[in-house]
């Protein structure tokens, strides 16, 4: 066997988490709390895609950060003061709570330095990857999915050995927000497609199909080089689709399409939409939230 597919014999172990974006969309919420720590009902935006890459299976967690981030960092910690203090208050409810809470083996953080790019962010990661395959969870797509979107694409990777990328069939109308592939379905493999290019945010009459890329990967380590050679476009960016468009002339790239509820917690209106979903998925917050809800329909705010 060649030796750069040894790692095809490997199990998903990483995830990395590109956590080093300033938010801008947010401010002033943002100035002081990084926007990943920013909370859906109870849960900050990044530990639902944590919780999601420890139900895959992901044993360590890659966080890319920035300045101003140590909150991301301080939030997968284990609070023994915290603890000690709910115990001692006789708050067994939140203690049992926190403890329960699922974690990977290890969180490990790297500074980005400056935000530039999603392909900077992973490169920065190359250390602490090494030379096996890993996945890379953008937090701000917050997807609710039995099996959960890591294992999903997981699965692909498991039967076909090569990089895979999380689709989702997009409205025209939006397609110019995402890189977008074209592909043909796999043979025996519903929902999974060989990528045959990509392209970066194209309108929607340059769209080579409707099938978007989303915020799940399982990359493979040959990736490293490529994005170390790409220079910094106009934008002074190096954009993860660049780097894939050229692996994709060594090696087979897959897409798969989500089975779930996806929420694109980076835009106001998504975020919104995502904290109405989760809350009326809890029960202990659906009947009250939904008579509220109904209340609205009366009673519409002016905005004044």
């Amino acid at each position: 066997m060649p030796a750069e597919r040894l790692h095809v014999l490997r199990t998903i172990r990483t995830a990395v988490f590109p956590a080093a974006g300033l938010g801008t969309r947010f401010l002033p919420a943002t100035k002081v709390i990084p926007k990943e720590m920013l909370p859906l009902v109870d849960k900050p935006i990044i530990q639902y895609g944590v919780e999601e890459a420890v139900a895959a299976g992901i044993e360590h967690v890659v966080l890319v950060t920035g300045q101003g981030k140590r909150a991301i960092e301080d939030h997968f910690a284990v609070d023994t003061n915290l603890q000690r203090l709910l115990k001692a208050r006789g708050r067994t409810d939140l203690l049992a709570e926190i403890q329960s809470l699922p974690r990977p083996t290890s969180v490990t953080t790297v500074q980005q330095g400056e935000p530039l790019g999603l392909g900077h962010a992973v490169l920065v990661a190359r250390k602490l990857v090494s030379d096996e395959a890993f996945a890379v969870v953008l937090s701000d797509d917050v997807i609710d999915a039995n099996p959960p979107a890591v294992r999903q694409l997981i699965s692909v990777y498991e039967k076909l050995g090569d990089p895979v990328v999380a689709v989702e069939r997009m409205p025209a109308d939006q397609i110019n927000n995402y890189g977008v592939v074209s592909a043909e379905p796999v043979a025996d493999e519903d929902g999974v497609y060989r990528i045959r290019g990509m392209v970066e945010k194209p309108s929607k009459e340059d769209a080579p199909s409707d099938l978007a890329i989303i915020g799940r990967y399982i990359l493979t380590p040959d990736i490293f080089p490529i994005l170390d050679s790409i220079t910094c476009n106009a934008g002074d960016e190096i954009q993860l689709t660049d780097g894939l468009q050229r692996l994709l002339a060594h090696r087979p790239i897959y897409a798969c399409e989500i089975d779930g509820v996806r929420h694109d917690t980076g835009s106001k209106i998504g975020f919104l939409r995502a904290t109405a979903y989760f809350a009326l998925k809890r029960p202990d917050l659906s009947e009250a939230f939904r008579e509220y809800l109904r209340t609205l329909g009366t009673a519409t705010p002016t905005g004044d």
